[in-house]
């Protein structure tokens, strides 16, 4: 088994900016993902606060789009790949959400 880190990325909105409603269907529909994975998921993670990015001649470019992390434990990066499928974070279903997955490997 090797684990595998999801990094969410597109304009995802604040919880702090939903509605009450919103808020509670999104918390349900996380819930039921989280339900889904039982014990492969091993890091259910955590959204990106503030960001800045550095460069490497010193300059500060625009941050990326990263939203938040989830880490998975799979046999296979194909198997890690459909763990996200009916991810809450895909739902929109427009294109602007997406998940890159990769493999954590020893150092």
């Amino acid at each position: 088994m090797s684990k595998f880190i999801y990094l969410y990325r597109g304009p995802a909105t604040p919880m702090s900016d939903f509605t009450p409603e919103q808020q509670a269907a999104q918390a349900e529909a996380w819930g039921q993902w989280i339900g889904k994975l039982g014990p492969a998921l091993t890091d259910v993670g955590a959204p990106f606060g503030q960001r800045m990015a550095i460069g490497d001649d010193g300059s500060s470019p625009e941050a990326g789009d990263l939203n938040g992390y989830s880490i998975v434990e799979a046999e296979s990066l194909a198997a890690a790949r459909s763990l996200a499928d009916k991810h809450p974070f895909l739902s929109e279903g427009n294109g602007r959400f997406q998940i890159d997955v990769f493999e954590l490997v020893p150092m």
